[in-house]
């Protein structure tokens, strides 16, 4: 606080608050959010295949599969993310529906992926009594952008 007192006249008291201190630390917050925030990376690395017409996913989804290119599958519900087999896809995906309020999976394959290993994957997951599937795509840039 900056207090002014003159001595020739009546005295006046003058507070104001010194902001330096906040926005030094704000500045350091920000630089810190800055270098910290792309090395967070959500979920298994996968390259996305692009589509045009998308639609918005969830922020926060309950349940996420991802397949990468050589097949290997991750699990990602509210709780953990586990690398499991295709066998033990059913079991799994009926054990992190017992706390899910959707029973709908959102699916992360890579681009690459065989897509007869995507029919096997989405047969496990209707096994598992699910029926809704999502397809997570990156939006593509269309040509007049």
């Amino acid at each position: 606080m900056a207090f002014s007192v003159s001595m020739g006249e009546k005295e006046k008291l003058k507070s104001e608050p010194n902001v330096v201190p906040l926005c030094d630390v704000l500045l350091v917050l920000l630089i810190i959010f800055m270098v910290v925030t792309p090395l967070v990376q959500k979920g298994v690395d996968v390259q996305l295949p692009s589509a045009i017409n998308t639609s918005n996913m969830p922020d926060s989804p309950e349940v996420v599969l991802s397949i990468k290119a050589d097949g290997s599958l991750f699990l990602k519900d509210q709780n953990k993310e586990q690398r499991i087999t295709l066998e033990g896809l059913a079991p799994a995906l009926e054990e992190a529906f017992l706390t899910a309020t959707e029973k709908k999976v959102y699916l992360r394959a890579d681009q690459s992926l065989e897509f007869g290993k995507l029919i096997d994957v989405i047969d496990k997951i209707r096994e598992a009594g699910i029926e809704l599937v999502g397809i997570i795509t990156e939006r593509k840039a269309t040509e007049g952008q």
